[in-house]
């Protein structure tokens, strides 16, 4: 077996925070924006319809006329703001497909314990303090395709995997499960989380938040915890 059991250690960079938007957001402001257009028809009419049917001798009291033209301005600024909006999350709907862009060839470390194999996979995980743990990869059907033990320092850590099994067995290419289990030196179970490393295929920009390919997976721009510079793999 050819893991080495010493683990690599990475220099991620923080990547962006991004505000995503969604497809029922646009809806929810579009039938708000068709109602609003109903009300302010339907107040027009009224209005119109009240000063050619008043009474001469008793005609409308101009505070409540006053009133009356004060909604009906309300209404219609409503209506350009609403307008205004929805263009304004457009940009912001644009101005995230251009951001996602830029991860495209890039090495990101995404929350998962899942990574495609194909030569090599790369799991990251992070623990609170030096410890004991055994490392467990196992394929989609449940079966162990590896597993050891290594001794963990505290902090962020990579383990790449080469696809070979704990008998010298070469795993074929697809999507495996790492889990990890660890102890401190007083025999205490310690929680380790688990990220998944790989590159970035590409960008489908027809989904709304965009969504970034990652060994066949999708996920969004919010979803990247870091940006791994330099990463290297070790068998």
């Amino acid at each position: 077996m050819a893991v080495d059991a010493a683990t690599i250690a990475t220099t991620p960079t923080s990547a962006p925070a991004t505000t995503t938007s969604s497809s029922s957001s646009s809806s929810s402001s579009s039938t708000t924006g068709a109602t609003l257009a109903d009300n302010f028809q339907s107040f027009l009419m009224l209005l119109t319809t009240q000063l050619q049917n008043q009474n001469p001798l008793d005609p409308l009291d101009t505070n409540q006329f006053t009133q009356q033209l004060v909604q009906f301005a309300q209404v219609e600024q409503q209506l350009k703001s609403n307008s205004q909006l929805e263009s304004l999350v457009k940009i912001e709907q644009t101005a995230q497909s251009t951001q996602a862009l830029v991860f495209v060839g890039q090495t990101v470390a995404v929350d998962g314990s899942t990574a495609h194999f194909d030569g090599n996979a790369t799991w990251n995980f992070s623990a609170p303090s030096n410890s004991n743990a055994t490392i467990t990869i196992t394929n989609s059907a449940g079966q162990t395709a590896y597993s050891g033990n290594f001794a963990v320092g505290s902090g962020n850590s990579s383990f790449v995997w080469d696809g070979k099994g704990n008998d010298g067995t070469q795993w074929p290419a697809g999507d495996y499960k790492m889990t990890v289990t660890a102890k401190d030196s007083n025999g205490k179970d310690i929680a380790i989380s688990t990220e998944v490393q790989g590159t970035v295929d590409s960008v489908d920009l027809t989904a709304s938040p965009a969504l970034l390919s990652i060994g066949g997976k999708n996920y969004t721009l919010d979803q990247i915890k870091r940006v791994v510079k330099g990463a290297s793999s070790s068998t």
